[in-house]
């Protein structure tokens, strides 16, 4: 007979050994990378991107990085001077607050500020979000990169979107083949929050807004046993940020 389709009942004990052992391997991995590199860094991460989170473990191959719960995080650093893990280390936890990772490195403080005012890559900004600045459609014809571009270097949006434009709450209509606005159309503000019908209409005509950015809130040097603050305070958007444990 075929295997049933219908739910089967999974056992609470099952998925908590489950999150028990991540917590353990979490700790472990990182109480045993305190010994191998010279620097720690805490780091919080603005609009939060799978994609580029990966090149940044790419590009930085003989590093480590950490997400899991911060009291995970700061149990295996030291909650205090009589449990840290290394002398001082336990200056580093205070700054464990909100949605952060660690990162472990031999690349000295300099060369890890240094890649990361660099690197600052683009994205579509999702709902939710807060619009980083003012997108409006001018009236006329609708082009597809929305007035970004000169219209000589544009070409109008086609007509078969039209529909989707009205159900998106643009006042758009179809005047000889070609998508029309009667009057402008402010797509979103700076400073208010966006909706996911402002940010599909940002993303049909090619607006990126949403800046990738790791903030560096503070770091440990293993040679100088001191902590460094960095001034970087708390926030980013910790999406998809439910990772255990980095490469």
């Amino acid at each position: 007979m075929p295997k049933s389709k219908r739910a089967k009942v999974v056992h609470l004990s099952k998925t908590e050994k489950k999150g028990k052992d991540l917590t353990l391997r979490l700790y472990a991995n990182i109480q045993e990378c305190i010994s191998k590199y010279p620097y720690i860094f805490v780091f919080s991460v603005e609009n939060m991107r799978n994609t580029y989170l990966k090149d940044v473990r790419t590009q930085l191959s003989d590093s480590r990085l950490f997400f899991g719960k911060t009291k995970v995080m700061a149990v295996a650093l030291g909650t205090d001077s009589s449990k840290e893990a290394a002398l001082n280390l336990s200056l580093l936890t205070p700054h464990l607050t909100g949605s952060v990772g660690l990162l472990f490195t031999p690349r000295s403080p300099a060369e890890i500020l240094s890649y990361f005012s660099s690197f600052t890559p683009l994205d579509f900004a999702r709902a939710g979000t807060t619009a980083t600045r003012t997108f409006t459609l001018p009236a006329g014809t609708v082009y597809s990169c929305g007035g970004e571009i000169p219209i000589e270097d544009d070409t109008p949006l086609a007509h078969g979107i039209e529909p989707t434009l009205r159900k998106l709450g643009v006042p758009s209509k179809l005047v000889k083949g070609r998508v029309e606005l009667e009057n402008e159309y402010v797509v979103c503000r700076e400073g208010e929050v966006l909706g996911s019908g402002q940010t599909t209409l940002l993303k049909m005509f090619g607006v990126v807004t949403a800046e990738f950015k790791v903030a560096l809130r503070a770091y440990w040097s293993a040679a100088k046993e001191e902590v460094v603050d960095l001034g970087a305070g708390e926030g980013g958007g910790g999406e998809g940020m439910d990772v255990e444990e980095g490469q």
